[in-house]
């Protein structure tokens, strides 16, 4: 649209010359999907010249001041209307907090497999002296049991990134009250809006700005940086094939440590979603008053009076 080039002149001028152009990149975004996804179907394998340019326009445009403002943009189109209708608002906070859960809650399983696998391990390499573990029907999977011990840590890293926002749903996290245990019910719904907005999304933005490129530095060669312009990556794009991280620390150990970035880049997007989450929540309890405080919270039952105490506080 030109707009960012006539009114960038000053900080105000720049902003919202971005924040209108967000609209029009939203739509030709949706209406020309082929111009940055017609890669999808040839993941990890030979890529045409268009597709290569397609996979560069969504590098770049991941983690760009285009894609900031058409996010931006979003939020605040459904939060005006969330503040026009609060059914709504309280819709999005339902959707945001119940995807936050079950993704936990699936996730959480990982910590089961993880100390069955740790057992079985054990088992194989101790008492039956095996170098290698199969698993599969028919077609099996057969890895050193080196392998299958680092992939461990993957497991732990689920734990952590994916479960991250679900436990904050739960008020799992530890919290160190030194003054808002002792102000206001309105008092805290402020302090709970201005920290999803001052902390909790500026510090997702800026992990999500860092793992996006440490992310497609491990998947593509030559390797994107956030410092190229669209039009440098463009160029770069006619050299650029897959090269997917398989690189282990040992020589038969867990070698799909792409993953790791993976959950990094997925971490920063669900705390993201949560904090506005959190600042819808925090909004609508602070209008309605102490009656609407935890409504429709889905939060886990513990079976147990002492934990549910404790979950309470937090």
């Amino acid at each position: 649209m030109g707009l960012v080039e006539a009114w960038g002149g000053n900080a105000f001028g720049w902003f919202f010359a971005n924040l209108i152009e967000a609209f029009y990149n939203f739509f030709y975004a949706i209406l020309n999907p082929g111009a940055w996804l017609s890669w999808v179907p040839s993941i990890n394998g030979a890529l045409e010249t268009e597709q290569k340019e397609a996979l560069m326009r969504f590098i770049y445009y991941g983690a760009s001041v285009e894609f900031f403002f058409v996010t931006l943009a979003i939020f605040l189109v459904v939060t005006i209307i969330g503040l026009i209708s609060n059914r709504f608002m309280w819709g999005c906070v339902r959707g945001l907090e119940g995807f936050a859960n079950v993704v936990g809650r699936v996730a959480a399983w990982a910590g089961l497999l993880m100390v069955l696998q740790q057992i079985v391990i054990i088992f194989m390499q101790r008492v039956f002296a095996v170098a290698e573990i199969s698993v599969g029907f028919g077609v099996s999977f057969t890895k050193d049991v080196s392998w299958w011990s680092e992939e461990l840590k993957l497991y732990n890293a689920m734990i952590v990134c994916l479960c991250a926002a679900y436990t904050f749903v739960q008020g799992g996290h530890v919290r160190v009250d030194l003054v808002y245990s002792a102000v206001s019910y309105r008092t805290k719904r402020v302090i709970d809006m201005f920290g999803s907005i001052v902390f909790m999304i500026p510090g997702a933005i800026i992990i999500w700005l860092y793992g996006w490129f440490f992310l497609w530095r491990h998947l593509v060669v030559p390797n994107p940086s956030a410092s190229e312009t669209l039009d440098r990556l463009l160029n770069k794009a006619r050299a650029l094939r897959w090269n997917i991280e398989t690189i282990g620390f040992s020589p038969n150990g867990f070698n799909a440590y792409f993953l790791f970035k993976v959950l990094l880049v997925t971490f920063a997007l669900m705390v993201m979603l949560q904090a506005v989450a959190f600042f819808y929540r925090s909004y609508l309890e602070w209008k309605e008053g102490p009656e609407s405080e935890g409504k429709f919270l889905d939060k886990d039952k513990l079976g147990d009076a002492t934990a549910e105490l404790v979950a309470d506080i937090h």
